[in-house]
């Protein structure tokens, strides 16, 4: 089990947000659409639709942060990986369990944070065995007084937030067939955004947007398959010909491979309310042995920008064509509004499991930059001209030869539940946490990048 070796040590990656050739007076921000002064809540677990994971609370500083003590402490009772980052509103902190994914709300008004309520919402016993990576859950999300979050056997609940009552309760996939859910929610306009996992057991990845109301199916965009199954119409203008074609999703696959092709999408969600559009990942395509899928695997190991209430593609970007190393590309879109080549740009910044960190035009897709943030020597970087990602190939994984020292491997950077940032040192620069796996030895990287302009 990969999660055997969870123990980490923990690194900052400070990235400079002031591009080459960038205008200094102008200004790194997060859109005036998604920001909001800071009233303490956290009520998604990226904090805000940006997926900043940033607080503007600034009662803990350098100067008194060694005074913390413990307020206190809660135990779910499993003895499975605790992933779900706690959410808060108002004076509740609500947070949900490994298997058997129970939701908990702790009362901070009081002392001690007693328990004001649990939800349990039973999933079957037998979809722990199915889950690639454990039986975890990446948390849950609040909107207009519900929480949202799923369940390893692929429920998807609404339950009330002040009383722990259930609103409604959907079954999304079948566990029997590997297809389990992990990811937390988020809710757009009323609908409720949720994907899949199990891209290592040969599912079929989608998100689905379901009614905040009842918990309906609203519209489902597949990650493989006909462009009708994965909401590709009109609207959809990739920035670079590699991701144009008709039904890529088939043509891309060997065969009917598509239909057990991975993609799924159990990562993290972002949304920009000026431009309507969310934007996430998806994972490794299937199987890990890529010498039985030729071709590049549309639409796993990307990033697709959606309408939210159509589910319409508008475009993607494959970071990773036919993935060699389980490289999902499931991470936190970071939105904001930054210069780059003297002017304001709204851009996508993006660490990646390839060890480099992406700059993105969230308008088009098109990469403006992706330089490393730690060693790498599985691949050469990007060709800025076609967007597309270059291998080294003498670190291709090739049956009957051995090949060593490959960085970043399948564990190493951005793996793992994000952590919270808080005020940063400096407005132009901004913070995230990574983490990094050699072989079974757990080891921090602490590393500059330089968000370059664009190549152009």
């Amino acid at each position: 089990m990969l999660l055997c070796y969870r123990l980490l040590l923990i690194a900052a990656v400070s990235v400079a947000a002031s591009v080459a050739g960038a205008d200094d007076q102008i200004p790194t921000r997060v859109p005036a659409s998604i920001a909001a002064a800071e009233d303490g809540s956290w009520p998604m677990p990226s904090k805000n639709y940006a997926s900043t994971r940033y607080s503007g609370l600034d009662e803990i500083d350098r100067q008194n942060v060694s005074d913390l003590k413990v307020a206190f402490t809660f135990s779910p009772g499993t003895g499975r990986g605790q992933e779900s980052a706690p959410i808060v509103v108002d004076d509740t902190l609500y947070f949900v369990s490994a298997f058997p994914n129970i939701l908990y709300a702790l009362d901070l008004n009081k002392p001690g944070a007693p328990m004001k309520w649990k939800y349990e919402p039973k999933p079957a016993a037998a979809a722990q065995g199915q889950a690639c990576c454990e039986s975890v859950n990446r948390g849950p999300t609040y909107s207009d007084g519900k929480v949202f979050f799923t369940t390893v056997d692929g429920q998807t609940a609404a339950v009330d937030a002040a009383t722990g009552m259930e609103v409604w309760k959907v079954r999304l996939t079948d566990y029997t067939k590997g297809e389990t859910m992990t990811m937390a929610p988020l809710v757009v306009k009323g609908k409720v955004l949720v994907g899949n996992s199990g891209g290592e057991f040969g599912v079929r990845g989608w998100m689905t947007a379901l009614d905040e109301k009842d918990g309906k199916i609203v519209w489902r965009a597949y990650s493989t398959g006909p462009d009708k199954e994965v909401l590709i119409g009109p609207e959809y203008k990739p920035f670079y010909d590699m991701d144009k074609g008709k039904d890529l999703g088939i043509t891309s696959w060997p065969s009917d491979a598509w239909q057990q092709g991975g993609g799924a999408v159990w990562g993290w969600i972002s949304y920009d309310p000026e431009l309507d559009l969310v934007y996430y990942g998806t994972s490794n395509p299937s199987p890990w042995n890529d010498s039985v899928r030729p071709g590049d695997n549309k639409f796993s190991n990307g990033i697709f920008a959606r309408d939210p209430d159509t589910g319409a593609a508008h475009w993607f970007y494959q970071i990773g064509p036919h993935d060699l190393f389980d490289h999902d590309s499931i991470n936190e879109n970071i939105l904001l509004d930054m210069a780059v080549g003297g002017r304001q740009r709204k851009v996508i910044v993006r660490p990646e499991r390839n060890g480099m960190i992406y700059v993105f035009d969230r308008t088009s897709g098109e990469v403006l930059s992706a330089d490393p943030y730690v060693f790498i020597n599985a691949t050469k970087g990007v060709d800025m001209k076609t967007g597309r990602l270059i291998y080294a190939e003498d670190k291709k994984p090739i049956s009957g030869k051995v090949v060593r020292n490959i960085c970043p491997m399948a564990r190493a950077p951005r793996t793992g539940t994000p952590r919270p940032t808080r005020n940063p040192p400096a407005s132009s620069t901004s913070h995230t946490i990574t983490c990094s796996w050699i072989g079974r030895r757990p080891a921090s990287v602490i590393s500059r990048a330089r968000l370059m302009s664009a190549r152009t």
